[in-house]
């Protein structure tokens, strides 16, 4: 007993003194109300899954019995989620990215956060905090995926997930509900999608390019229409799925199989039948372009082009082609698998 509360006073007391100034760059002022920690000049870290990536957050100097604590912000319920406290001479780590996460500590003036293995739900917005009494600081950094957003609805039609079920088929997809910032850049880069379909702030929109009746009507500019927030239990809609790079690779088996063929046929090959948000990944990231159409994990039928061409659906953009949830029986189709 006596042991632990010394190492909880260590815990709380213990700190560097004050000593050194880091110097910014010529020409970069420092904001006037950051006194401890340096405003970084970067404040979006771009990265992909399955990397390394890590959060800068430095101080100028070392006050007094500080600590500095990092926390996620997280959209779907607006709290922040502590993840590591430091105070110079030891540190804590908390929550779901404990196993992942350290501290870069590069020099004595460094709190940097380092996460490895990036997974899809690391994205989102970061805070480094400095916790000093009364003279508590704190920035905010962001963790980018690159990826892709794709529009997803079950086998049984539009409109059919709350927002419980649609975070839960995305993740079954290898995938997870995009955010309102992913959609608007898919947005930006051409999706254009007529069916409304939950985030993963609990809102529902769609993003249009070309205007039309169907969807608004054409008087409405284009844009990302939104329903705003809807009741996560009872509303309905379709989602929007983000995915990421693969540590992987997908390839298609040719043939004439039905479903319960088509996984046998990845088994045999020491893979498994790839879900809708690896076939999306391996077209974005690897340029997969196949004009076979192929099972995939959820029972749909797919297939990617990166080249359009008039017999691979004729359409002029690239994309992932669908021919929706055909009889799990018909022997016509090959399969995309999935090798990690």
């Amino acid at each position: 007993m006596h042991r632990l509360l010394l190492l909880g006073c260590l815990w709380l007391l213990a700190a560097p003194p004050v000593s050194g100034i880091f110097q910014r760059p010529t020409g970069t002022p420092a904001p006037l109300h950051l006194q401890y920690l340096l405003e970084p000049l970067h404040p979006t870290v771009h990265t992909q899954r399955g990397a390394t990536a890590t959060l800068p957050c430095v101080l100028r100097a070392l006050p007094h019995n500080y600590r500095v604590k990092w926390s996620k912000v997280e959209p779907a319920n607006y709290q922040e989620n502590i993840i590591i406290i430091t105070n110079g001479l030891y540190h804590k780590n908390y929550g779901p990215l404990s196993p992942r996460v350290r501290l870069r500590h590069s020099h004595r003036y460094d709190a940097s956060l380092t996460i490895t293995d990036v997974a899809l739900e690391d994205e989102g917005r970061y805070r480094c905090q400095l916790v000093n009494g009364l003279e508590d600081e704190s920035i905010l950094l962001t963790l980018h995926l690159e990826g892709i957003v794709f529009p997803y609805q079950p086998s049984n039609g539009r409109y059919k997930f709350n927002y419980h079920e649609a975070k839960r088929a995305c993740e079954q997809q290898d995938s997870r509900l995009a955010t309102y910032q992913q959609l608007y850049k898919a947005w930006t880069e051409g999706l254009d999608w007529c069916n409304a379909g939950w985030i993963l702030d609990g809102t529902v929109h769609y993003p249009i390019i070309n205007s039309r009746e169907p969807c608004g009507g054409r008087l409405l500019l284009p844009g990302v229409r939104s329903y705003g927030a809807r009741d996560k239990q009872k509303d309905r809609f379709d989602a929007f799925c983000f995915t990421s790079a693969l540590q992987g690779q997908v390839y298609f088996i040719r043939g004439h199989l039905n479903f319960k063929e088509a996984g046998q046929a990845c088994r045999n090959h020491g893979a498994a039948i790839a879900k809708v948000g690896q076939l999306y990944s391996a077209w974005k990231f690897s340029q997969l372009d196949r004009c076979d159409g192929g099972w995939l994990a959820d029972g749909s039928v797919r297939y990617p082009i990166t080249t359009p061409r008039e017999r691979c659906g004729g359409l002029p953009d690239p994309g992932v082609r669908s021919f929706g949830f055909p009889s799990k029986e018909m022997r016509t189709y090959g399969t995309y698998c999935f090798v990690g």
